[in-house]
């Protein structure tokens, strides 16, 4: 499975984003799709998360009711559509994959930088 992130960039406090994950290599129905972030000197995180074959997300506590992901089955692309962004949303975000018989995130894109002006 191979991932490839965009859609970063600047942006000011209360703007938005929206980061595309465009999946290849396999199909999808049976696989979990995430969103982590890394924050300048801190560990990656879970940013949210969807099970591509019914829909079912997670959030991180901090993003819930501002982020949303989403997944576009005609484009095997995963979006984090990003609301209400606050400087401390600044960090590189990645996105990722894992068949749903594991409990290991086995597939990575390169990061995508988002910074948040205040």
């Amino acid at each position: 499975v191979q991932l490839q992130a965009s859609g970063g960039g600047l942006v000011q406090a209360g703007g938005s984003l929206r980061l595309s994950c465009a999946a290849s290599g396999g199909t999808f129905s049976g696989y979990i799709m995430g969103w982590f972030r890394q924050l300048p000197g801190k560990e990656r995180e879970l940013a949210a998360r969807i099970n591509w074959s019914d829909g079912r997300t997670y959030y991180a506590d901090s993003v819930e009711d501002r982020f949303t992901i989403s997944r576009d089955n005609a484009k095997n692309t995963v979006y984090l559509q990003m609301n209400s962004l606050k400087p401390e949303d600044t960090a590189v975000y990645f996105c990722a994959a894992h068949a749903m018989y594991v409990s290991v995130w086995t597939s990575w894109g390169r990061g995508t930088l988002v910074t948040v002006s205040s």
